[in-house]
């Protein structure tokens, strides 16, 4: 592994490492400035959407002055969100914090990005699996460090949070070095992108960029669903205690990481990313069935090995292969618009899946989200699946599709 590929993962875990740290205690934090239920919904829905309109203009931010300076602006704003936090002593400072965070944080896009740069389309899909890996490992260090520091107030693991923050903008500055090079950039069309919403939306009019951003949502949805609602789930069907939810999670979380770190890259090397996504797809859909109609607790830890599978796999594919369907003057865009379009979801997820829980059924999230994947199934096949531009891809060579102006 070359030192950028080592230092950009570096960067992605740390920079989780924190984000993790500090996530499962908000409900608890808000709920000391007398925060009702509604109003802690709003208080985590407001980071997916602040995200959800930073990550597509920092992605493309990203392509103009490159990955480095956007990476060291989006992380020292994680740092004033968390420090905020830490001091806050009032609800409304809770939701500056937040908002600050998720303005500035959406840089996995900025990372993908810079990983595009550093890798060529063959090893593309192993370095996202390896972002993915360190994405993964971080959640599963964080919440359990967090929830360690918290019993001396929650403003500890925030001020927790926003030390390892200022780690790594200091590791961004002293050690990664700028991606986009000047070779890189004289071999770019001197007219790029514009940072415009139109812009960026032109990607959804695209047939193959469009149809795998479609993909990304109704996936998306569907996976959301079952992160946010799991543990409601659990407790009303399995009646679990808040330490056995998180034995399952943190499992989840392991195989996600090995598929991520270990098997994307081997996969990658032997099949076509589109008979790989297809495959994801349609495994999701049986999973996530399997998870409705799960009996036993023994048979949830089971059904949870495809759902790690097929969730890694999709995440580090789709973004893999937007990447190499674009030219290279507007990959962070095009991330960023991905970051944008997966945030939507997790606003959306939580509310639509504890509507299911309650007023249908446990049954019901593991359903919904099992026939939008078998929508999603026959949509990739007709769509994506040997798509001429695959023919293309495979040849490893870069994409030379025109500037979204």
């Amino acid at each position: 592994m070359n030192k950028r590929l080592f230092s950009i993962i570096l960067v992605v875990f740390i920079d989780l490492l924190g984000f993790s740290l500090i996530l499962p205690l908000l409900p608890y934090y808000a709920e000391t400035f007398k925060a009702n239920e509604t109003t802690t919904g709003i208080l985590i829905a407001s980071y997916a959407l602040m995200q959800l309109i930073g990550a597509p203009i920092l992605g493309r931010l990203s392509d103009r002055f490159g990955r480095r300076p956007v990476l060291l602006i989006s992380v020292f704003g994680t740092f004033l969100g968390f420090l905020l936090l830490g001091f806050a002593n009032a609800l409304w400072m809770l939701f500056v914090s937040r908002i600050i965070d998720g303005i500035t944080g959406g840089n996995l896009s900025v990372a993908q990005a810079y990983i595009s740069d550093v890798t060529d389309e063959k090893s593309r899909s192993k370095g996202l699996g390896m972002i993915g890996a360190a994405f993964g490992l971080g959640f599963i260090i964080g919440p359990v460090t967090g929830g360690l520091l918290s019993q001396w107030g929650y403003a500890v693991p925030a001020f927790a949070a926003a030390a390892i923050s200022f780690i790594n903008l200091i590791l961004i500055y002293a050690w990664l070095p700028e991606s986009l090079t000047e070779e890189k950039r004289s071999q770019m069309p001197e007219k790029r992108p514009a940072i415009t919403l139109n812009a960026l939306l032109v990607a959804f009019q695209r047939p193959f960029t469009g149809s795998i951003l479609i993909t990304r949502f109704f996936f998306g949805l569907a996976f959301a669903i079952f992160q946010t609602i799991f543990s409601l789930y659990a407790l009303a069907k399995f009646n679990l205690t808040a330490r056995d939810t998180g034995f399952v999670l943190t499992y989840v979380g392991v195989l996600s990481v090995i598929v991520q770190g270990f098997l994307v890259g081997r996969l990658t090397s032997q099949f076509r990313e589109d008979i790989l996504i297809t495959a994801s797809v349609v495994l999701m859909g049986i999973s996530l069935l399997g998870w409705a109609l799960a009996p036993s607790v023994l048979w949830l830890y089971i059904i949870m090995t495809p759902t790690a599978l097929s969730g890694g796999l999709l995440n580090t594919l789709l973004s893999s292969t937007l990447t190499k369907a674009v030219a290279p003057q507007e990959i962070g865009g095009i991330l960023g618009l991905s970051a944008a379009v997966e945030s939507s979801t997790r606003i959306i997820a939580p509310l639509l899946g504890g509507v299911l829980l309650q007023q249908i059924g446990t049954w019901a999230p593991g359903t919904f989200g099992a026939i939008v994947m078998t929508g999603v199934s026959i949509y990739v096949f007709a769509t994506i699946y040997n798509h001429p531009i695959m023919a293309t891809l495979k040849q490893n060579k870069p994409a030379t599709v025109p500037a979204s102006d």
